[in-house]
């Protein structure tokens, strides 16, 4: 089985505001690293908002300034919170021959559980890198803070279940091991 590291929305304006930023960073550029050496395809995803965030060549929408890309990696660009949709990422995979994801990035509790579903959905089994995505505290009157929904995300796919599909959560330490194999 074929497996692909999937680095999600890593954008300047999306890591604002996230905890461990910098830690963040160096777990996703440690994967990529690990998968590069090991001859596995790294696909980086971007978001294009159509409400005002993340614009097309602002600095917000850039790559974080930390984020490590090999030239070989693949960038696949996106408008809605599922990376498969309406994007050139199931073309990719199946080109690359990927069954089997491993998962890190930015929104937790948008873009990175949306597509992390719609890959099950359409067929791939998922490893989600549990110290390898994050998010900002809610807005609004009542902020839930975001490691609260940073660990509500990884306790939910910890318990997910999904017929014919491997569902994993492992730490960016385990999630490294599978890239190696």
């Amino acid at each position: 089985m074929t497996v692909a590291l999937l680095v999600i929305d890593v954008q300047e304006e999306a890591l604002e505001g996230c905890p461990d930023a910098a830690g963040l960073l160096g777990r996703i550029n440690d994967l990529s690293r690990r998968a590069g050496a090991a001859g596995v395809p790294v696909i980086f995803v971007r978001h294009e908002g159509v409400d005002g965030e993340l614009v097309r060549d602002s600095p917000g929408w850039q790559f974080a300034a930390g984020l490590e890309r090999d030239e070989g990696s693949h960038i696949v660009e996106k408008t809605f919170r599922d990376a498969f949709a309406h994007t050139e990422l199931a073309a990719l995979l199946e080109r690359l021959g990927v069954r089997r994801l491993v998962v890190a990035g930015i929104h937790s509790d948008f873009c990175v559980q949306t597509t992390a579903l719609s890959a099950l959905i359409q067929g791939y089994d998922i490893a989600l890198v549990s110290d390898g995505h994050a998010t900002r505290p809610e807005p609004g009157g009542a902020p839930i803070p975001a490691e609260a929904i940073q660990a509500f995300i990884t306790s939910r796919f910890s318990t997910l279940r999904y017929p014919g599909r491997t569902i994993e959560v492992l730490p960016a330490a385990e999630a490294a091991e599978l890239l190696a194999e």
